[in-house]
């Protein structure tokens, strides 16, 4: 069985050092869900190491992930899977006078999306329903003992993995959260 390597993209090119209404929030996550890399970019070693040694490289359909895999792939070819984009991040309707920074945005709307059903995009539990489901497509290419990198975003990543340790994977390697991270995981014996 081969290890399954869930990888956060490269730090993406839309500034963070902005203050934002819950509106303006709403627009700035749509243009982050667009937008590529930031430029100038070095992948860490290590991830470079990861990929000309796995089986397997997948990338969410998000072009900040396939322009991930397009550095750290070389020549190399990956497929693009869209159940492997982030879940979404719905600001609740708050105040014009609450400005925040995308980061605490980030922090306020997963909250909102993570106990609140009143949203009109992905739910929790559509999207944890989606996890499980990426999970079991990992684990099938894992099968044949190839390592499976996936190129994808912090939360999902997260939710993923939660569904791979329900499944009897634990993760040997954690490298965190940052951007350029990857986790490890391997089937327990």
């Amino acid at each position: 069985m081969g290890s399954i390597i869930l990888a956060r993209h490269g730090e993406p090119a839309l500034s963070r050092k902005v203050r934002l209404t819950s509106a303006e929030y709403r627009d700035w996550w749509a243009r982050y869900e667009v937008g590529g890399l930031k430029e100038a970019q070095t992948p860490p070693s290590r991830l470079v190491a990861t990929a000309r040694d796995a089986g397997v490289i997948l990338a969410s359909t998000r072009r900040r992930a396939v322009e991930t895999a397009q550095a750290l792939a070389a020549d190399r070819a990956f497929a693009q899977d869209e159940a492997l984009i982030e879940a979404p991040l719905p600001p609740p309707a708050l105040p014009r006078w609450v400005k925040l920074s995308p980061r605490h945005w980030g922090v306020v709307a997963r909250f909102w999306w993570w106990f609140s059903n009143r949203h009109q995009e992905e739910t929790r539990v559509e999207a944890q329903t989606r996890a499980d489901a990426v999970a079991d497509t990992l684990i099938e290419r894992a099968q044949n003992g190839d390592d499976v990198l996936v190129l994808a975003h912090g939360f999902f990543n997260t939710m993923v993995g939660r569904a791979l340790r329900r499944r009897g994977w634990r993760c040997t390697d954690d490298g965190g959260y940052r951007y350029w991270s990857a986790r490890r995981f391997e089937k327990r014996a």
